[in-house]
């Protein structure tokens, strides 16, 4: 244990974290993802819920604010426009980091994009669309 540090921020994620560069993606999933089959680097965070991990993740990195949409959301499968709870979750989450609300991208990119991310942490999230993909920006000088 660290003191100032989130407890669900464990070696392994603040590692990750710490390593990836600007630009690059970490995915928080729910417990249904195929976290194992796709992850280049997995975190797996069992018995957690995606939004804590997603709060404690924003404790410590910036989003990229140099491009649109640096953070995403799976759209629900037949009803793009609907906001799961999870998803409403994760919205007030980012807007108490002042971080810009998700865009929702449809659920193959999602995967595909996750594909592509630097980890996946997978959460115990047992809620359907518990997922979110985060692109890391910079710290500036003093």
């Amino acid at each position: 244990m660290l003191r100032g540090l989130d407890p669900l921020l464990t070696p392994d994620l603040l590692h990750a974290l710490a390593s990836m560069g600007h630009g690059d993606t970490i995915a928080v999933v729910d417990a249904n993802f195929p976290a194992a089959a796709t992850a280049r680097r997995l975190i797996p965070l069992p018995g957690t819920a995606a939004p804590a991990v997603l709060n404690a993740i924003l404790t410590l990195l910036p989003i990229d604010d140099t491009e649109s949409d640096p953070i995403a959301v799976m759209q629900v499968v037949g009803d793009a426009d609907a906001t799961p709870d999870p998803v409403r979750d994760f919205i007030a989450v980012l807007a108490r980091h002042a971080a810009p609300p998700p865009t929702a991208i449809e659920r193959h990119a999602f995967y595909h994009a996750a594909a592509a991310a630097f980890a996946i942490v997978q959460t115990g999230e047992r809620r359907f669309y518990g997922n979110i993909l985060l692109r890391k920006g910079v710290i500036p000088p003093p």
